[in-house]
Parts: C-alpha cells; sequence; structure tokens
C-alpha cells in the first residue's frame, strides 16, 4: 500500500476538491436571475476551475488504482455534499436520506477492502 499512497492521495485530494467545486456551484446559483448570470459568476467560474483540477488529481489517482475502486470511491462526494448542503442550506436528511449516506458509505469501505 505505501507505493499507491500517492495515487489514494490524489484520489482523495480529488473527491475534496469535487465536493467544493459542488458546493461553489451551487453558492454561484444562488440569488441569480438567469442562466447566463448563474454562468458569469464569480462562484460558478471558480467551481468549474475546482472541477477540472479535481479531473486532474483523478487522472493521477487511475494511472495506478483500479477503475473499479477509484471509480465508485467517488460516491464518498455525495455523502459529503448532502451532509454540507443541510448545514450550509439547511437541506433536509431524512431519515431515507440518512440510510443511503450510511450504504453509500459502507458500500465504498467494503470495495476498498476487496
Amino acid at each position: 500500500m505505501p507505493i499507491l499512497l500517492p495515487y489514494y492521495a490524489a484520489l482523495f485530494g480529488g473527491i475534496l476538491i469535487a465536493v467544493c467545486g459542488q458546493l461553489l456551484l451551487k453558492a454561484g446559483v444562488q440569488g441569480t436571475t438567469s442562466f447566463a448570470a448563474q454562468l458569469t459568476n464569480g462562484f460558478t467560474i471558480v467551481g468549474v476551475a475546482f472541477y477540472g483540477f479535481a479531473a486532474l488529481l483523478y487522472l493521477i489517482a487511475i494511472r495506478k488504482i483500479p477503475l473499479s475502486i477509484a471509480y465508485p470511491s467517488v460516491a464518498v462526494s455525495y455523502v459529503v455534499v448532502a451532509v454540507v448542503a443541510h448545514f450550509l442550506w439547511d437541506e433536509t436528511l431524512t431519515a431515507g436520506k440518512i440510510v443511503a449516506i450510511l450504504l453509500i458509505l459502507a458500500g465504498v469501505a467494503l470495495l476498498q477492502r476487496a
């Protein structure tokens, strides 16, 4: 595993940066009145840039991590975004959503052990 550590670090970093990108995109659409305004919002532009940087880190990660492990691991971002959105924008976390989040985490953990 130590030889793969930089690749897993790139995967983890890419996931975190993509989460930031998603949150920035959400911030970019807040209070805008048109699609053009959304596209030109600073938060949106930075969010798209974050996605691009996350993609570069993902490319590094999949050089050595099997795609069958790396790609499903990106599902962790869904969990983080849902939880952060709950706190930032008061989006609801119903019992069903919490169960789904736990299932995603269990699936990713199981995948890493396979």
